[in-house]
């Protein structure tokens, strides 16, 4: 069985919606693009050593939409990666999927995605914010790979929007940070769901 690998770009208020360019997800959201001011090379090495090992993409429909008009035009590594790698969709229509090795998932979502880590060693859903809601409820993900940025927005998609249920997550490594305040965090989904306690008599 293969592991998959939520990646996500967040502010601090834990918005997700939209952080690579205004046309992205417009609707509603004024804040377009809000990642790009704070990008950097630290940030560009860890997202490029992320899709070393990536070998297969599992994305949204409206992800998959824009990814879909934009990396088959484009020269490059990331460009190369994405072009050639196998890419399952999840959607309530029946899109036509141009792109090059897309593959629509059945209306079994749960089972659908099982049968995709079966099938692969590290899946990589980038994105795609109504699907991470039932990956996140149906605890089906083995790794959240959080970038927080440090702007609040106060408005938009958030990450745990309606899809959180009580979970244990586990730091897999120290947090990488960025000089424009960028952080990196990666969890792993544990066993379990929250312990709770009591402070009292630990105050000194």
């Amino acid at each position: 069985m293969g592991l998959i690998h939520i990646d996500l770009f967040a502010t601090l208020d834990l918005v997700a919606q939209a952080p690579g360019t205004p046309q992205e997800d417009p609707e509603g959201f004024p804040f377009g693009g809000w990642q790009a001011p704070l990008f950097d090379d630290t940030v560009g090495k860890q997202v490029g050593a992320g899709m070393t090992a990536m070998d297969a993409l599992l994305l949204g429909r409206r992800t998959y939409d824009i990814f879909a008009a934009h990396w088959p035009n484009q020269a490059g590594d990331i460009a190369a990666l994405f072009n050639r790698l196998p890419k399952y969709v999840a959607s309530r229509g029946e899109p036509s999927l141009d792109w090059a090795g897309s593959t629509l998932l059945g209306p079994d979502l749960v089972s659908a995605v099982r049968q995709v880590r079966d099938r692969h060693e590290h899946v990589h859903v980038i994105g795609s914010l109504n699907l991470v809601q039932t990956l996140l409820r149906e605890r089906l993900f083995d790794e959240l790979n959080l970038w927080l940025f440090p702007i609040v927005l106060g408005v938009g998609k958030k990450v745990f929007d309606g899809g959180a249920v009580p979970a244990n997550l586990t730091l897999l490594e120290p947090p990488a940070t960025s000089a424009k305040g960028a952080v990196l965090l990666r969890y792993g989904l544990g066993e379990g769901v929250p312990a709770v306690g009591d402070m009292g008599g630990r105050a000194s």
